[in-house]
């Protein structure tokens, strides 16, 4: 007799939410659920929406229309006891003034209650974070690690987070990254967002992309795989072979100027090695390219 499957519980339910600001700006008719365990990828590029909806969720703002249930709480109704259960990571950091690092940490336990010293002192260590300073003195990135620290200290059921890992070198990026495995290894829920397609792949089991302020596609990394694209930049002794490079398969938006040319490459790279073999090349330049170019392509 084969066991049972586990039960699923559902710990971010979103039906129709909408935050309609006018002309155009907002969140609409989001209809999304996380599960219980699950690390979840908010994608989008800057403006899309990212934001309003985690203020959403927070009961930070109030729904137009439609319904956030958080945890089996309705997330506006009881965004207060709510507030105890979640890990948050704000998108616009607070100001704290001239109070230390570990005086903020000590008001936040207070207020929260279920964040002991021991785990305090390895989070700060693990992102090399001084909690003797004033808050004044933090650069952007210190203070994205205390708000780090305030947020995974409490080892939570869920963690929201909105843009964690902005101001942190890519040293800290990664003890982010071993943070989120942690929490994940105990089953906590974690609802990531990001504009940096790349972020998501070192952590998130689904991911789910909004583009300006609707929900456009929800799925696991593997089903988006088409969305994977480098900008190139290549630069040529001579005359680009202009033809020749418009028949590579997978390059897009292609822009020629004098004897550069740019594009967005999706797919192996040997075609376009192939096609330059041939010609002069004095510059070959590949980066991730931000999500609003990779969208001009895929959503064409």
């Amino acid at each position: 007799m084969t066991a049972p499957d586990r039960p699923i519980f559902l710990d971010i339910f979103l039906q129709g939410l909408t935050k309609d600001y006018g002309a155009g700006h907002g969140v609409f008719d989001l209809n999304l659920s996380v599960e219980e365990g699950e690390v979840f990828g908010f994608l989008g590029p800057n403006g899309a929406g990212k934001t309003t909806t985690i203020k959403l969720l927070m009961g930070l703002i109030h729904a137009t229309r439609g319904s956030a249930t958080i945890l089996g709480l309705d997330a506006d109704r009881d965004s207060v006891p709510l507030k105890h259960k979640i890990g948050y990571v704000p998108g616009e950091l607070p100001q704290f003034g001239g109070w230390r690092g570990s005086e903020i940490v000590a008001y936040i336990a207070g207020l929260r209650g279920d964040i002991s010293d021991s785990e305090v002192e390895a989070v700060a260590k693990r992102l090399d974070l001084d909690l003797g300073r004033k808050y004044r003195e933090y650069s952007h990135g210190n203070k994205q690690k205390l708000a780090l620290l305030l947020a995974f200290a409490p080892k939570p059921a869920l963690l929201i987070l909105d843009e964690p890992t902005s101001g942190l070198d890519p040293l800290h990026q990664q003890e982010f990254y071993g943070l989120v495995r942690d929490a994940r290894a105990r089953e906590a829920t974690i609802f990531i967002s990001s504009h940096v397609l790349s972020e998501v792949e070192h952590v998130c089991d689904r991911v789910g992309i909004v583009r300006e302020g609707h929900l456009v596609t929800v799925g696991q990394l593997d089903e988006l795989a088409g969305m994977r694209a480098h900008r190139v930049e290549i630069e040529f002794a001579d005359t680009p072979p202009i033809e020749r490079i418009r028949a590579i398969p997978g390059l897009e938006q292609i822009e020629v100027h004098d004897h550069r040319v740019s594009g967005i490459f999706r797919g192996e790279f040997e075609p376009l090695l192939a096609t330059l073999a041939s010609s002069r090349v004095t510059k070959f330049e590949s980066r991730e390219p931000s999500l609003e170019e990779v969208f001009l392509g895929f959503y064409k």
